[in-house]
């Protein structure tokens, strides 16, 4: 049987002061992974330092000087980053391509797409390095058809889910694996802003409608997210490479 222990990794960890980000370290931290938290200069550290061993480091996911001082600080916490939890994102503008606002599209690529490249590149190349590691991408089902009114949204996980597949393949040789996460919509913050700009007066009224695509018939939690995660950075998922793997409460099936 496979090992799944993580304990003594050390891992990097974006979009880290809540939602899933913050469910992730949470559960690796129970798993005796050492992480970095990776978010903005004006995030809340205060609930992801309180996991366990968690070192905040404030930046932004699109510049590559942050990104290079992340792996600077994170290499202090041990000999190598073994995981990469590439989650930054924003859910952007409610609009259809005609409608879709261009510096708005410019921003969600830059955070979802751009950041999640320069993470790829960069934690890559040491992992590339050391001839081991492993990297997962946030991604949605978003990525697998269209959202005709997430114009910017669906693009950028489109594009992740290319790039996730791209660098499975070049990285695959070097003992890297390259995978990611594709939520269903999740009880996260990111949600509830979505239902207080579709609802102002009532946003829960619309949670139903946001929820009838899920054959479950409810949004996702963040932790139902870690959990899978904490699977695949282990050693169980060894032979698991490339993959988009749904959290989606049979969404894909239909």
């Amino acid at each position: 049987m496979a090992d799944t222990s993580l304990t003594g990794r050390v891992a990097i960890v974006t979009g880290a002061a809540r939602g899933i980000g913050l469910a992730a370290i949470r559960r690796l931290c129970a798993d005796g992974v050492r992480v970095l938290a990776f978010d903005r200069p004006d995030a809340d550290f205060s609930d992801a330092k309180a996991a366990g061993e968690v070192t905040p480091f404030a930046g932004d996911v699109i510049h590559a000087a942050d990104w290079q001082r992340a792996i600077d600080v994170a290499l202090t916490l041990g000999p190598g980053i073994d995981i990469l939890f590439n989650n930054a994102g924003i859910s952007g503008a409610i609009a259809n391509v005609i409608d879709y606002p261009e510096d708005e599209f410019d921003r969600i690529m830059a955070i979802n797409v751009k950041g999640v490249y320069l993470g790829i590149k960069l934690v890559g190349a040491h992992m590339k390095g050391r001839g081991r590691g492993v990297i997962v991408n946030t991604s949605s089902v978003s990525g697998f058809g269209g959202g005709g009114n997430i114009f910017g949204y669906t693009a950028s996980k489109f594009a992740v889910n290319g790039m996730t597949k791209s660098a499975a393949v070049a990285l695959a040789p070097h003992g890297v694996r390259v995978l990611a996460v594709c939520p269903s919509p999740t009880a996260t913050e990111m949600m509830f802003q979505l239902e207080r700009r579709l609802s102002p007066d009532n946003p829960e009224a619309v949670r139903p409608q946001l929820s009838q695509g899920t054959p479950m018939g409810r949004y996702g939690t963040p932790e139902e997210v870690a959990d899978v995660l904490a699977f695949l950075v282990s050693d169980a998922a060894s032979f698991m490479t490339g993959a988009l793997v749904p959290v989606d409460g049979g969404s894909l099936a239909k």
